[in-house]
C-alpha cells in the first residue's frame, strides 16, 4: 500500500529541484524528470537494478526508459495526481545512486 502523502506545493518542489542537479518540473504535467548519462547500456541495466528493490521497498516506483547509455526517470503520485514527498525522497536516493555510479544529467 502507498504510504498517504500530501502534494508538494511550488516552493517544495522549487527547493527539492535546487537540490537535484539535472532533475526538473515537466511542463504541463505535475512530474519531475532527469536524464542521466552513464558509459554504456551495462551501466544503465546496473543503476537501475540498484534503484528497483529501493523504489519496491517505498512502494514508489519511477517511470523510467532507457536507449544505450541513457536512463531518463520521471516521478509522480498518481494516487494524489502530484508530486508529493515520496516523489521527493525517491528522487533524492535515485541521485545518491546514479552520482556513486558517475551518471552525469544530460
Amino acid at each position: 500500500m502507498t504510504k498517504t502523502t500530501n502534494n508538494l506545493d511550488e516552493a517544495a518542489i522549487a527547493s527539492l529541484l535546487a537540490d537535484l542537479p539535472g532533475w526538473q518540473k515537466i511542463e504541463g504535467r505535475e512530474a519531475i524528470s532527469v536524464q542521466y548519462k552513464l558509459p554504456d547500456f551495462l551501466a544503465v541495466m546496473s543503476l537501475m537494478a540498484q534503484i528497483a528493490p529501493e523504489a519496491e521497498a517505498l512502494n514508489h516506483h519511477p517511470e523510467w526508459s532507457n536507449v544505450y547509455n541513457r536512463l531518463t526517470v520521471t516521478l509522480t503520485t498518481h494516487d494524489t495526481g502530484g508530486i508529493t514527498s515520496l516523489d521527493a525522497e525517491l528522487a533524492r536516493l535515485i541521485d545518491a545512486r546514479a552520482s556513486v555510479a558517475g551518471a552525469t544529467t544530460s
